[in-house]
């Protein structure tokens, strides 16, 4: 199976191919339906042999799988000694990294799938829609088995595709059009900054093969360290746009305007991961840069903050979990920056469990009620939605890191990971991160599901149906057990998962080991938190539950003003960004329609001045061509003679 793993993303891209060329022609929703989970549940199947069989062999460091030629160049000058010609083979890599990842992609992307089969049944773009989303999935794959730059970023750019047409796929909604462009342009500005450091990585090394350039990293060799450096920080301006780090964390609330379980897979298994992978995956360039590795880990607890502290004040259900996102990424690059890389591999897994079953709850919840999204209009509905609220509940309880839940061994991780590389300052506002996380997860789960109820006369809650309803449970499972791979020594488990990730990642800092009394120390204090979060959510959401916050009650004002506006970042670029964009493109415009059409047109009128000036000379008559040529040999006479 590993000389084939070419087929794990081939199998959902040809199913794509296939529903989005022929799939008008397909009368039975249960047929696509068929062939699109059908696709995406083989490619986790697969995804899994091949895992397996990797794990077997004698050296388990990875296997590389090259279909041939793709991009053959021109030689480059590099240095005084050598050029380097550009050669990129269309090759894929497995390994301990990219493993874990397919099979997140594929394991959570099937239950999706699943679910969006009940949650789309009735919609007109049924077919288009499972063409999407099997195309999103192919892209996801690409991205991260490829083993070149070049080849990642096909994927990369074919995940931010699909995040616009997924995104925008009501696009006869407005608001829906518009958060797809702005998803597509935001993240332009990241893809700019990855282009820009795959030129100058092979500028510096004459080959973008992922593992060639670590290698040499790794053995000392390539630039010095101000230009490794400034490669790393393209590399995560980059991982900025996709995973929705500040400043570019914009479109990532927006992108709720799409259907749920897009949201849903967005979210949690595919696009905003991609930017977590990309700084693991060049963990050895980023160790050779501390500086660079010093913004990671600034840019992570920023947004950590920033997302969590957001969050408090929605009341939207879906951005509620959106500004979550957002705060759980920053503590994945959070772990990257102090250099516990397996750590933030191992939260983006628990985080795309538990994340998954609350937007999926979310999407059941909006579904149950007809379509409504405020928090302040529901109440109530645990005794309506049993199976949402507890598979909902067990999301929310692994996501603020509950002893025994998924989330508490990564999150926990995390923590311990800055503190056992000497950043004490970011374990504190970790840790405060954990109280916020306490605080709007479980606000968001009592103004949903206890309480009186909020909502609108003749609304009659009802369950999901089975399809919809299986994928929660199933995800809600996963959620308390999908951690326990990854349980350390120190609370009894032989950290599966860590021992597979460090023979694909580097040795860092953040892996050393915490005295065992500091440790328990440390564990307790981010669980008392996050505990106390829940503790305000549950007071504050039953006791006033129309309020938006405990800020509402404390009077302050402004501060909640600032925060509910989202600290004004997108009138921010809207005057700084896109407003000078705007008055550029109608600068552009003018100068088009006045000096580019302008010499156009005025070359276009001066020939056809000079025609109809030589037309008075093409009479057709011989008298007039002789006593023109008279005129002329008297001219030339006179001119001569005199």
């Amino acid at each position: 199976m590993l000389d084939f793993i070419w087929l794990i993303p081939a199998i959902p891209l040809g199913s794509s191919l296939l529903l989005g060329l022929l799939g008008w022609k397909i009368r039975s929703r249960r047929v696509v339906a068929a062939v699109a989970c059908g696709a995406v549940l083989l490619a986790f199947l697969l995804s899994a042999l091949a895992v397996w069989q990797l794990g077997s062999l004698a050296d388990p460091g990875g296997h590389r799988v090259s279909l041939g030629e793709w991009i053959v160049g021109g030689s480059l000058q590099i240095g005084e000694e050598r050029d380097a010609a550009l050669r990129v083979e269309w090759a894929f890599l497995l390994d301990g990294l990219s493993g874990l990842m397919i099979l997140v992609v594929t394991g959570v992307g099937f239950w999706i799938h699943l679910y969006s089969v009940g949650y789309m049944w009735e919609d007109r773009g049924f077919n288009r829609y499972f063409a999407f989303l099997n195309l999103f999935t192919g892209m996801m794959l690409i991205l991260v088995l490829g083993s070149s730059f070049p080849v990642m970023f096909v994927g990369w750019e074919g995940v931010g595709l699909c995040s616009y047409l997924l995104i925008g796929f009501w696009y006869d909604r407005d608001s829906c059009a518009q958060a797809g462009r702005k998803a597509f342009l935001v993240n332009r500005i990241g893809d700019a900054g990855f282009l820009l450091g795959m030129a100058g990585l092979f500028a510096a090394f004459g080959t973008l093969e992922i593992g060639e350039i670590i290698g040499t990293v790794q053995a000392g060799g390539g630039p010095g360290e101000a230009w490794l450096t400034a490669l790393a920080l393209l590399l995560f301006l980059g991982a900025c746009g996709k995973s929705a780090q500040v400043p570019l964390f914009v479109w990532l609330p927006d992108a709720m305007a799409g259907p749920t379980p897009v949201s849903a897979l967005i979210h949690a298994a595919t696009m905003v991961t991609a930017g977590v992978y990309l700084v693991c995956r060049c963990a050895a360039l980023f160790l050779a840069a501390p500086v660079a590795l010093g913004v990671v880990a600034a840019i992570g607890v920023v947004t950590l903050l920033v997302g969590g502290i957001i969050a408090l004040l929605q009341t939207d259900i879906k951005k509620v979990l959106a500004y979550s996102t957002v705060s759980q990424l920053g503590y994945m690059f959070l772990a990257a920056g102090v250099g516990a890389f397996s750590t933030a591999m191992f939260h983006l897994m628990t985080h795309a469990f538990f994340k998954a079953v609350l937007f999926l709850g979310a999407g059941a919840v909006i579904h149950a009620v007809g379509g409504e999204q405020d928090l302040r209009k529901m109440g109530g509905l645990y005794r309506f939605l049993p199976w949402t609220g507890t598979a909902m509940l067990l999301g929310a309880l692994s996501m603020v890191g509950i002893p025994g839940f998924a989330g508490f061994f990564s999150k926990d991780g995390v923590l311990l990971g800055a503190w056992a590389g000497g950043h004490r300052g970011i374990w504190i506002l970790g840790a405060l991160g954990a109280g916020l996380t306490g605080f709007y997860i479980f606000r968001l789960w009592f103004l949903v599901f206890i309480g009186k109820s909020r909502l609108s006369p003749g609304t009659e809650p009802h369950e999901a149906p089975f399809s919809m309803r299986s994928a929660l449970v199933v995800l809600g499972v996963l959620s308390v057990a999908g951690g326990w791979i990854g349980i350390p020594a120190v609370l009894g488990g032989g950290n599966w998962l860590g021992r597979r990730l460090q023979q694909a990642l580097p040795a860092s800092p953040g892996d050393h080991a915490v005295a065992l009394p500091t440790e328990f120390l440390l564990m307790g204090a981010a669980l008392g938190a996050g505990l106390v979060g829940l503790y305000l959510a549950r007071r504050w959401s039953l006791a006033r539950p129309s309020e938006t916050s405990m800020a509402a009650r404390g009077g302050l004002g402004h501060l909640r003003a600032l925060v509910a506006s989202r600290f004004y970042v997108d009138e921010l670029y809207d005057r700084l960004v896109v407003k000078p964009f705007y008055r550029i493109c109608r600068w552009s415009d003018r100068f088009d329609a006045r000096v580019v059409d302008g010499l156009v047109n005025g070359s276009g009128a001066l020939a056809m001045i000079g025609g109809h000036l030589l037309k008075l000379f093409q009479t057709g008559y011989v008298r007039n061509y002789a006593l023109s040529f008279l005129i002329g040999a008297v001219v030339i006479l006179w001119v001569v003679l005199s």
